[in-house]
């Protein structure tokens, strides 16, 4: 059973630092690119970070860029986005994606976590 399943979201202040992670099982990590999403009320879904299957490459959305470093860590079938200088409009629900580097219409997602940024 493949199960995505994030952790580490919460309440920090502007300015502050949180770590996501997201739990992989059921499916072969290695052959998987991963990918952090967010959505916030109102606003559509937002790709935020991938990393390749071995870490070689990480892409980061241009409002996170410098601030967020996502990372894999594929003997614990782990994935993390460092997140610091939180701002109130990185307020939103974050979500996992797995994506085969085989066929890219196999892919899964987690059921999220909250960040919300706010005084």
């Amino acid at each position: 059973q493949v199960q995505l399943v994030e952790s580490g979201g919460g309440l920090v202040q502007p300015g502050g630092s949180l770590r996501l992670s997201c739990a992989a099982s059921g499916f072969t990590f290695n052959r998987y690119r991963m990918k952090w999403y967010r959505q916030a009320p109102g606003k559509e879904r937002e790709l935020v970070a991938t990393i390749t299957t071995f870490g070689g490459t990480r892409t980061y959305a241009d409002s996170v860029k410098g601030r967020f470093t996502i990372s894999r860590d594929n003997g614990k079938n782990m994935v993390y986005l460092q997140m610091n200088s939180l701002k109130p409009e990185d307020t939103a629900v974050y979500l996992c994606n797995a994506v085969s580097v085989v066929d890219s219409t196999e892919n899964y997602w987690g059921q999220g976590t909250q960040v919300t940024v706010s005084s």
